[in-house]
């Protein structure tokens, strides 16, 4: 047997324990050593983040939990640097959820968890209103009053009895509306929302989606957009709160690769092995 061969044969008989354990090492060595990668800032991410920075301090904004737990891993990190970015800027938050399964909960975990980091208070500096049946209905509706829609809040908690919302009925009263988002629900905020009460909006959807609403974007109805964890990993280096999809884009970038390396002996092995026959 001659050594080209010896080494076909050699590839073509990887223990495929091997293959699972060089997978898992590709996920978990960047995770825990934090794994440096350059951010390359998309001009989507950019004009997202600008029109914020443009936002004056104190105003008002709406920030949505539109999605499922099942997309956590790609949207929860938008969220969270969506908040400190707002936050940062004392902006005051009101959040709603289209999505029934999680979506409020997610979003009451989120919120509370960097409210105490940046000393807020619920009622004053962000409200929850939950979720509400029949998105097209509330979308709209919302537009003349948000307490006929939501009497109260996630909690149960009269409108008029939350001082932030003494000041917010509408969205005239809101700078931006900041859509987060693992669904269609963005063609609504902006054909309903966006094109009858002009009111600018940026989002963060899942990277399978994202290719859909740069149209959007080039239309000017929505100011910026985040696409997938490498959006969320931009997003997060321009606020300079690297986290979980920092992180996580190492470890994504390491696995893509060693599955390429996969690929690339297995295409070897075969020509070698044809070769020998």
């Amino acid at each position: 047997m001659n050594l080209t061969s010896r080494i076909g044969d050699l590839l073509s008989n990887i223990d495929r324990r091997i293959v699972f354990g060089l997978v898992l090492l590709s996920v978990v060595f960047p995770l825990l050593a934090k794994f440096p990668l350059p951010v390359v800032v998309s001009p989507e991410s950019q004009a997202l983040f600008d029109r914020v920075e443009r936002i004056p301090d104190g105003s008002k904004i709406m920030l949505t939990f539109d999605y499922y737990p099942s997309t956590l891993a790609e949207t929860e990190p938008m969220s969270i640097a969506a908040l400190k970015h707002c936050w940062r800027k004392n902006l005051k938050i009101v959040t709603l959820s289209t999505v029934g399964l999680g979506g409020p909960n997610i979003a009451d975990r989120v919120m509370a968890t960097l409210a105490e980091q940046f000393g807020k208070k619920y009622g004053v500096d962000y409200v929850n209103l939950g979720y509400k049946a029949n998105y097209q209905a509330v979308l709209l509706g919302l537009g003349k009053s948000f307490r006929s829609i939501y009497p109260t809040d996630f909690y149960g908690t009269p409108l008029d009895s939350l001082p932030l919302m003494q000041e917010i009925d509408s969205y005239g009263d809101l700078q931006f509306i900041y859509i987060v988002s693992d669904n269609g629900i963005v063609d609504y905020w902006v054909g309903l929302v966006n094109a009858q009460y002009n009111i600018e909006m940026g989002a963060g959807v899942t990277a399978v989606m994202a290719p859909k609403f740069y149209a959007y974007v080039r239309a000017h109805q929505l100011v910026g957009l985040l696409g997938g964890m490498k959006g969320a990993s931009e997003y997060e280096h321009l606020v300079g709160a690297e986290a979980l999809a920092t992180s996580g884009m190492g470890a994504q970038s390491l696995v893509h690769l060693t599955i390429i390396g996969f690929i690339i002996i297995g295409n070897v092995a075969f020509f070698l092995g044809r070769r020998k026959r």
